[in-house]
């Protein structure tokens, strides 16, 4: 990954101390944190850090935690995650107060690669699958380039709050119940862009990938518009040892921590 002065910044371990938190999606939060000197002009959209969610005196939760960057101030040098309580880790981190210090490991993970040529992006996204679906935004945004993002949750309260994407983008929703935007699956509304993008990039839980991959396939002429999606797994170590984030290629077994978690749909195996 090269820095704003053209070295490479590799992944390091830094306390990252917690300014802001604001409520969103129902049960979760943003999370705003101080970086290190650079890290946020450094950083790229896909990428993701590995927290340890205990107190420093403790020990259990033993492993990190990963989470995907979803937003950086350059200005600032600051970044925000979106954090969900699934388990213990989770919930102990979106309760701790403004001014805690996190031991955090980054930047980790490969980056979406956006292509030369690409002028106008499809971003899909489903739960925390939102967060590097935001960064992305960001920088197409800054680079002059069109996004439409879609995302779809049960109900409205599920949906990320319009402002927190530039207000350049198409925000486009779904919801189970119809409570907001189209009633339905976010992929019913795939179908339609697909001609508009030049490439579409995704996030979110499995099942929203193979409904992706069906509609995609259906509607696309050859292989285009080309599709990057990053993959949801448990990253406790974040340098490929531990293997609990494998996932399964064409071209073998892939470590999502170090290889991913972004690869090419077509690449991946869907059992």
């Amino acid at each position: 990954m090269q820095s704003a002065a053209g070295a490479t910044m590799r992944p390091r371990e830094f306390l990252a101390e917690l300014l802001a938190i604001e409520p969103v999606m129902g049960d979760s939060a943003i999370l705003t944190f101080t970086a290190p000197e650079g890290f946020a002009k450094a950083v790229g959209a896909g990428q993701f850090l590995d927290s340890l969610c205990r107190p420093e005196s403790a020990h259990d939760p033993l492993l990190r935690r990963p989470y995907s960057i979803c937003s950086v101030d350059r200005a600032r040098n600051t970044f925000t995650i979106l954090v969900r309580p699934y388990g213990r880790g989770s919930a102990w981190l979106i309760n701790q107060p403004v001014g805690t210090l996190i031991d955090t490991l980054g930047p980790l993970g490969n980056r979406f690669e956006v292509q030369p040529k690409t002028n106008r992006l499809l971003l899909v996204a489903g739960g925390v699958g939102a967060a590097p679906l935001v960064l992305l935004a960001e920088e197409a945004v800054r680079r002059g380039q069109s996004v439409a993002y879609m995302m779809g949750a049960q109900n409205a309260e599920g949906l990320l709050p319009a402002h927190v994407l530039p207000e350049e983008v198409e925000y486009v929703v779904a919801t189970d119940d119809g409570s907001a935007g189209a009633k339905g699956f976010v992929t019913d509304l795939v179908g339609e862009y697909l001609r508009w993008a030049d490439q579409v990039f995704a996030c979110g839980p499995e099942p929203m990938f193979r409904s992706l991959r069906r509609v995609v396939l259906a509607n696309r002429i050859g292989n285009a518009p080309p599709v990057q999606v990053s993959l949801e797994r448990t990253m406790a170590c974040g340098l490929g040892a531990c293997l609990g984030c494998v996932v399964e290629t064409k071209h073998g077994m892939r470590t999502s921590c170090v290889q991913g978690p972004v690869y090419d749909m077509d690449e991946v195996i869907w059992s």
